[in-house]
């Protein structure tokens, strides 16, 4: 054999090691738990649903009220909702680590350009360097570590995009929440000032009675009493109408005088909620819910972290060059130098940690383990709240026409007794009986209407507000 031949030999051999190295890790990836995990849904509601349970979007169901105030309530709220600005900065933060993420897999390129002029020793006439280079860097992602990090940088990206649509939502419900919550105050300020006129009126005609004798004093106090309370209903409701109305201005972000004349032109007939529509399949609907989407993103992000402490156990390749040039000028002569390289193809092998690494992919898979159930609770969650929207809708709807009944009747028998005590056929003890049972009455279906009207918007809620997942 010739002594050429022996040393190349070991070169061959390193090189052909090097070569098998790659091959065998380009045969390995990393097993990841799954991504997609079941949950049990029941097959259908068990809530009865309304207008037949078909299927409608949410998306501009507050357009669909006819009430272009609390449109632009909802949306000035949106605007200058802290909670919603968090899942904002959450979403573009996400966006730059997705984009970081996927930077990974591809090769880092730099340049750099240099010049100078001097005497670089002694007797040797100056000169002029010119250099410019380009240097290149790419880890061969021989297991998958770097695509993983990349689904999950994409998959949290997608679960925060959920979570701004969840806080926009939470946002509009609160809104709806508090305008019909006014708007029934107003409706329930305007009964109790009747209601206070109407005693006041009894008083003062109690009162003449009692100083023409007629009746005893007793009875005008008891009226005076009974004015004076109708008095108090009319400050007391005054009073949590003006707490309505700055919890909205607080919410809003609006002058509370501008807001104060809007409402005064807007709630001239008492607000009412949509109809909604919702699917009869469980599982049709939980898909539409922000929340639920999240936490299933949140698994694909425990899955891949998973994947990615794994990979850490294995070696990692990483390839390099650079290609430059430079130019040397001295006394009028110029000489050029190019040069260039392949390499190193570098294999960084794991071999003693501690046991930092398995106790990463141990911690990796424990949150894995949380993400999923998480996840299922919050599926089990959505159900409940669509089950308990339903239940209350079904609850209002036949409590709806008793109330109107018993207000109608109350109503008639206080006009009843309010004659018959002008006559003189009925004292003062059953008038109040009577104005204290239709003043119930009539409280009690203003509220059953304030209690549909939230059990529409918590079912707008929880079917996720018109979300629509992009995969």
């Amino acid at each position: 054999m010739k002594p050429s031949a022996l040393r190349g030999t070991p070169r061959h051999l390193s090189a052909l090691a090097l070569s098998a190295c790659v091959l065998a890790l380009s045969g390995c990836a990393i097993t990841m738990p799954a991504t997609k995990v079941d949950a049990a849904v029941a097959p259908q509601w068990q809530a009865p649903l309304p207008h037949q349970g078909t299927v409608g979007a949410l998306s501009q169901w507050w357009q669909q009220q006819g009430d272009p105030l609390l449109v632009e309530l909802i949306e000035a709220a949106q605007a200058v909702s802290p909670s919603v600005a968090q899942a904002v900065a959450r979403v573009e933060s996400a966006r730059a680590q997705r984009t970081t993420a996927n930077a990974a897999l591809l090769p880092k390129v730099d340049a750099s350009v240099a010049a100078s002029r001097g005497v670089s020793q002694p007797n040797v006439p100056v000169a002029t360097t010119q250099t410019i280079g380009l240097q290149a860097t790419w880890e061969l992602d021989l297991v998958g570590a770097n695509r993983a990090v990349s689904n999950a940088a994409d998959a949290q990206f997608q679960g925060t995009q959920a979570q701004w649509h969840d806080a926009r939502v939470s946002v509009a419900a609160e809104v709806a929440s508090t305008y019909y919550s006014l708007s029934t105050c107003y409706q329930l300020l305007d009964v109790a000032r009747k209601d206070a006129a109407s005693r006041q009126e009894t008083a003062r005609l109690a009162d003449i009675s009692a100083k023409a004798g007629f009746t005893a004093p007793s009875v005008a106090a008891l009226a005076r009493a009974s004015a004076a309370d109708g008095s108090s209903r009319v400050t007391q409701q005054s009073a949590a109408c003006d707490i309505d109305t700055k919890a909205l201005v607080a919410l809003t972000g609006l002058a509370e005088a501008d807001l104060r004349q809007k409402l005064a032109a807007a709630l001239a007939k008492p607000a009412q909620a949509a109809p909604v529509s919702i699917a009869s399949v469980p599982a049709q609907t939980l898909t539409q819910r922000p929340d639920v989407f999240a936490a299933e993103r949140e698994v694909v992000v425990a899955s891949a972290q998973v994947g990615s402490a794994k990979a850490q156990r294995y070696p990692r390749l990483t390839l390099s060059g650079n290609v430059g040039a430079m130019r040397y000028s001295s006394m009028g002569t110029e000489t050029n130098l190019d040069t260039w390289s392949f390499g190193p193809l570098a294999l960084t092998l794991p071999i003693f940690d501690g046991g930092q690494r398995k106790a990463n992919v141990v911690a990796a898979e424990a949150n894995y383990t949380q993400a999923v159930a998480v996840y299922r609770a919050k599926v089990r969650q959505a159900v409940r709240e669509v089950e308990e929207a339903l239940v209350n809708l079904q609850s209002t709807d036949a409590r709806r026409q008793d109330a109107e009944v018993s207000t109608q009747g109350y109503a008639e028998s206080l006009a009843a007794t309010q004659s018959r005590y002008g006559q003189g056929l009925a004292n003062l003890v059953e008038l109040e009986d009577a104005r204290r049972s239709a003043l119930a009455s009539q409280s009690a279906e203003l509220s059953l209407a304030l209690e549909r009207n939230r059990a529409w918007v918590a079912l707008y809620r929880a079917l996720g507000g018109g979300f629509e997942p992009s995969n």
